[in-house]
């Protein structure tokens, strides 16, 4: 069992809140990253925190990148009232450990939501996201991230460029190595609580579609949505739209929205 480090966090909405929520963001992100997704769920009443991953942001950095290892870290972090959170929302990586975390140990979350998953990475997919780590770091400065996301936030293009430089070379890389093969598949199908994915559109790009969706979708907690137009990073590429998902889905739980 991989031995877990604690996260920092960045929190929104008022601590004494009823609802709790836990936000974990994507390979060479940040907690930072998750906002829109924190703004909406604050206003809405909830406390939520974003997480830091190993290996990103101000996280202690490791050995171990295995996925089993970002979700220990996750099983082991909780509210502050020691009570199940009441959701978890993981993007891409994140999802995939969220995924691990909570087939493991139902009880960690009474629900969770899956941001464009990377449940099982078949070797295109991972060569699609090697690419875009290398560029990353080759340049992390805002002008690189605006020149390559032009229709960004100026809020996301700043903090991507922010969690680029933060983020180390070494993790990033050792996650695509140390998880070969990707695949999370199994976790997924022993998932016991409400779940929800909150697909990109695969006419732009997606890691979760297909027959992988489909395979997923066999199990009976899981349903999913698309948010149109937006590629693997839904609440980067129309925050509002993806915002505007995540609530939705809320609503159909009977969760505060």
């Amino acid at each position: 069992m991989p031995s877990p480090v604690t996260l920092p966090r960045l929190s929104w909405g008022d601590p004494r809140a009823e609802h709790h929520a836990l936000l974990v963001h994507g390979l060479g992100s940040s907690g930072a990253l998750m906002w829109r997704y924190a703004v909406a769920l604050a206003d809405a009443g909830w406390r939520v925190d974003a997480v830091d991953l190993r290996g990103h942001g101000a996280a202690p950095r490791t050995l171990d990148y295995g996925i089993d290892a970002y979700a220990a870290d996750l099983r082991h972090t909780g509210p502050s009232d020691d009570e199940p959170w009441d959701l978890v929302l993981g993007h891409s990586l994140g999802g995939a450990a969220a995924t691990v975390a909570s087939a493991d140990t139902p009880a960690w979350t009474r629900h969770l939501v899956l941001v464009d998953p990377a449940i099982h990475l078949a070797d295109a997919d991972r060569d699609v996201v090697r690419a875009s780590q290398e560029q990353a770091f080759a340049d992390t400065s805002a002008t690189a991230v605006r020149a390559a996301h032009p229709d960004w936030l100026d809020l996301d293009v700043e903090l991507k460029a922010v969690a680029a430089a933060q983020a180390s070379r070494y993790a990033v890389e050792q996650t695509s190595e140390q998880n070969t093969p990707w695949d999370v598949r199994d976790a997924a199908s022993r998932l016991s609580v409400p779940t929800h994915v909150i697909g990109g559109d695969p006419a732009v790009y997606s890691i979760f579609t297909g027959g992988l969706a489909e395979e997923v979708r066999r199990n009976p907690v899981v349903t999913m949505s698309v948010v149109p137009g937006t590629g693997h990073s839904p609440h980067r590429d129309d925050p509002d739209a993806a915002a505007a998902a995540l609530l939705h889905t809320l609503t159909t739980w009977g969760l505060p929205s």
